[in-house]
């Protein structure tokens, strides 16, 4: 029998750093990510889906217009990785 591969365990604080996860496990981990987050009082949290393709841009913007608890959402600031990193607010 084989065993499921662990879950990687991350600090959660205000940053989610996406290099390391495949595009098909994003979805569910952004919502995790930032329902914690909300969770702990983080209501501004960056995501860091890198510049590439954009296909993980993409889905992490798709998601968050999903989401009633995200307030505003949209690319960093050049000191906190311009277009390779959204920035989200969080409703309380």
């Amino acid at each position: 029998m084989s065993e499921e591969p662990p879950i990687p365990e991350f600090s959660i604080d205000g940053t989610l750093d996406l290099h390391t996860f495949h595009p098909a496990d994003v979805r569910p981990l952004l919502l995790d990510y930032l329902t914690v987050c909300r969770e702990k009082g983080i209501f501004e949290v960056r995501i860091v889906h890198g510049k590439g393709t954009g296909t993980l841009r993409e889905i992490v913007h798709s998601e968050l217009r999903k989401l009633d608890f995200v307030e505003s959402f949209g690319l960093a600031g050049e000191g906190s990785g311009g277009w390779g990193a959204t920035v989200a607010r969080l409703k309380p």
